[in-house]
């Protein structure tokens, strides 16, 4: 009798561990729609959303699942043949859908976020730049990966406590599952990564190391980064909807 308000009281200050994976993406897609909502105010939401999202995920660390770096090395391939199909994959789609019907499910936004046209000081915009690398190569791919690959993948698999289902866990409601619902959060380039969402999910499968699927995340992203510098500042056609 004496213990059970304490233990009350420790299951009230505790979250369940469900809470510590939907938190951090709940806020990172609050965030990209008040960016998108109030574009003149993207830097702003843009460096709230990496700073609110690192603290949601620091908060939650010791409720999720350790990371195993092994076939980390297979990490940076994938990663690599990411950008190899991810950008001349969306760039034919927008290419043979132009003008017909289909267009509209692909179409790039032409109004797009452009740092050379926002910022009148060079130097605070490559520091917005800097922090939008490390968003996309070092944040995202952690919070993203912990939530796809970890929870949703392990909740297809045990919908009572995905706790129960073991990390990469083989089963094609998960990998077809995981890589569906992964599309619906990336607009107009959904079929293109839901391609990628597949060659993740099969990366997890073959090595069961959520450490090799959060590196193919972040080199994908860095390399898809560093597209859209080069395509912005070298050339004269950006494509700054890749970013």
């Amino acid at each position: 009798m004496d213990n059970q308000p304490q233990q009350s009281q420790e299951f009230v200050a505790r979250p369940r561990n469900d809470w510590a994976y939907i938190t951090p993406m709940g806020l990172f897609l609050l965030l990209t729609w008040a960016g998108g909502n109030w574009p003149d105010q993207f830097p702003l939401t843009y460096l709230l959303r990496v700073i609110v999202t690192i603290a949601a995920l620091g908060y939650f660390w010791k409720r999720y699942t350790k990371i195993r770096w092994n076939y980390w090395w297979l990490g940076v391939v994938v990663g690599v043949l990411g950008i190899v199909q991810w950008v001349p994959m969306q760039l034919g789609l927008q290419s043979i859908t132009a003008g017909t019907f289909w267009e509209r499910f692909f179409a790039a936004d032409q109004e797009a976020f452009n740092p050379r046209t926002y910022f009148s000081s060079s130097g605070v915009m490559w520091s917005f730049i800097a922090v939008r690398m490390i968003g996309a190569a070092l944040v995202v791919p952690v919070m993203e990966e912990l939530f796809w690959r970890d929870f949703v993948w392990r909740t297809i698999q045990s919908p009572n406590d995905f706790l129960l289902a073991k990390v990469g866990e083989p089963s094609w409601q998960a990998i077809l599952g995981v890589s569906l619902v992964f599309a619906t959060v990336h607009g107009n380039w959904w079929l293109t990564s839901i391609v990628w969402g597949l060659m993740i999910a099969l990366l997890l499968v073959y090595t069961r190391s959520l450490g090799a699927c959060i590196i193919a995340h972040g080199v994908t992203n860095l390399l898809l980064g560093a597209y859209v510098l080069y395509r912005g500042f070298l050339t004269d056609q950006p494509q700054w909807w890749f970013w």
